[in-house]
């Protein structure tokens, strides 16, 4: 029999400016697996709550509205680092995930994302781009996370 993965307990979504991608990110596994899994997200800088991200998630029904952006050291001072998984998004914060597992022992894992807030074009074209990203990390936080749930990635509450 193989050998199951190991179960996560806490997740941890990185990226350049914590407004965007990874509080998306954080909503969504909060979402799926908020009762099972501890989720949390923070930024290589401090950037500003975005209107779009919130429309996005709002359109399947999760709220992002209460999100407040915040920075690694933020993050760190108020609780530390303790996570299993380190999931980066930018490649900035990959860099910076990647300096982290010199004193905390998380896996790293990179996901490539585009950042949606270069896209130009009608209000309908750049929500396009948000709901892109939005649709994309749902279906790999659902893989990624749902680790041997009996009821599967729809309505578990996991292992």
């Amino acid at each position: 029999m193989d050998a199951a993965p190991k179960k996560i307990h806490s997740v941890l979504f990185v990226c350049a400016m914590n407004a965007v991608r990874s509080p998306m990110a954080e909503a969504i596994a909060r979402h799926y697996f908020g009762k099972s899994i501890y989720v949390q997200s923070a930024g290589v800088r401090k950037g500003e709550t975005d209107g779009f991200m919130t429309t996005a998630l709002s359109e399947i029904g999760i709220d992002g509205s209460k999100h407040k952006p915040r920075t690694l050291e933020e993050l760190e001072e108020w609780e530390g680092l303790n996570f299993d998984l380190i999931i980066s998004l930018s490649p900035e914060a990959h860099h910076a995930a990647l300096e982290l597992t010199r004193t905390i022992a998380a896996d790293v894992e990179y996901w490539p994302t585009p950042d949606p807030t270069i896209t130009q074009g009608s209000r309908e074209q750049m929500l396009d781009a948000y709901r892109n990203i939005r649709d994309g990390l749902t279906y790999r936080i659902r893989m990624r996370l749902k680790q041997g749930s009996q009821k599967g990635p729809d309505g578990g509450e996991g292992a």
